[in-house]
């Protein structure tokens, strides 16, 4: 979509202020506009430290990254303020909200990812992309998972994986209960459009086991509410039926054709590790030349990425910055959750386990602002009275 709007965000060409999310530059516009309209911007900084610590770490730590970054000339300025600065300063922002404002934010993003699914689902069907990954403008040709409106696949999956185990676990009171479901299932089969291996094999192994406890939790207790049982029977007749539908329409072929060939995403996750042996152990102690890193990659055929955040931090910021850096995000993301009503585990052990798939947050990404806006939204603390239920417990 930034493609469409004249900005060139992922591409080589164009102006450095275009290499910037535009939700970056909202973030940091959002909190400049909560300090000077608070009337105390030096209280409401200090509020802010004491509400939110592990943000102004994270900030802490990004902006020195991006000064690294910079004395070193190498690349990945841009990546340090999207992927980190953005995240840092919306939490702070959102933690000045009411319930009120937190509520229009999550029928917002209810409202996004409906039509992001029905998009994926359109783009799929049709076998035309209308807003395809670009870099430097060049579409490929040889990619047609649907990309909808996040963008890259592996990106639009992540997302929609963590969205899906978020309704599931219960997020999200602003849902009217009669949707959930139908949602949770549109979701579902959207995922399947993105081609995203492991957040497919995620949500159904977690979300599966997930489900399947809530039900013996709803068994033991031996008050099985009789709409919930009935809706669980129609599932239960209906869902093989409509696997084996899809199944011979074709819809599973591009996915299982992905599990047959990879495109080297194994063979990457194999060879990433034997580009320490071409190193220094200095330079990986502080921060390799990323140019030789880069040579080292196409050399190995790593061109299209390093399958794991943590190896690719380390390749390219050395281990001193990586090891601070990731104590920022653990640290940033228990502030979240501790921000969360319970019912948070479902989706934070998912969308974990998908990060470390890819380059993921080691790169330039929006991943982490997204994340912290659907927990901080779906996971709200409730007014007295108000419960939502997850979805397999009715």
């Amino acid at each position: 979509m930034l493609w469409y709007a004249g900005l060139n965000y992922d591409g080589l060409s164009g102006s450095a202020a275009a290499k910037i999310h535009p939700a970056t530059y909202c973030a940091v516009l959002l909190f400049a506009w909560s300090l000077l309209t608070n009337g105390d911007p030096v209280g409401f900084l200090v509020r802010s430290v004491q509400a939110c610590p592990a943000s102004l770490f994270l900030l802490v730590v990004a902006l020195s990254m991006a000064a690294h970054i910079a004395l070193r000339g190498a690349s990945g300025l841009a990546g340090s303020i999207d992927t980190y600065v953005g995240p840092a300063l919306l939490v702070p922002v959102m933690a000045n909200l009411d319930g009120r404002g937190l509520r229009r934010m999550e029928q917002a993003l209810h409202l996004v990812m409906l039509a992001n699914a029905l998009l994926g689902l359109a783009e799929f069907l049709t076998g035309t992309l209308v807003f395809p990954y670009r870099f430097d403008g060049a579409v490929f040709p040889t990619d047609t998972r649907s990309a909808a409106l996040q963008g890259h696949p592996l990106v639009n999956a992540t997302v929609t994986g963590l969205y899906l185990m978020a309704l599931q676990a219960g997020g999200g009171s602003a849902i009217p209960a009669a949707l959930r479901l139908p949602m949770i299932a549109l979701q579902l089969v959207a995922l399947v459009t993105f081609g995203g291996r492991s957040a497919i094999v995620a949500c159904l192994v977690f979300g599966g086991a997930y489900a399947l406890v809530q039900g013996l939790r709803v068994l033991r207790s031996g008050r099985v509410p009789l709409l919930g049982a009935g809706i669980f029977l129609v599932v239960l007749a209906v869902a093989p039926v409509a696997v084996v539908g899809l199944a011979v329409g074709g819809f599973f072929d591009k996915l299982l054709q992905r599990f047959v060939s990879d495109g080297g995403s194994a063979n990457a996750r194999v060879e990433m590790f034997e580009l320490f042996g071409r190193i220094p152990l200095r330079d990986l102690m502080f921060g390799p030349d990323t140019a030789l890193v880069d040579s080292l990659r196409r050399i190995s055929g790593l061109e299209w990425g390093i399958e794991n955040p943590i190896i690719r931090m380390v390749l390219y910021q050395g281990v001193f910055m990586t090891a601070l850096l990731t104590i920022a995000v653990v640290l940033f993301m228990t502030e979240v959750i501790r921000r969360c009503r319970p019912g948070t585990a479902l989706p934070v052990i998912v969308f974990a386990l998908l990060l470390n798939t890819s380059e993921s947050i080691a790169g330039k990404t929006t991943l982490m602002m997204k994340f912290a806006v659907l927990m901080l939204v779906m996971f709200r603390p409730l007014p007295p009275g108000d419960r939502v239920v997850p979805a397999r417990r009715r």
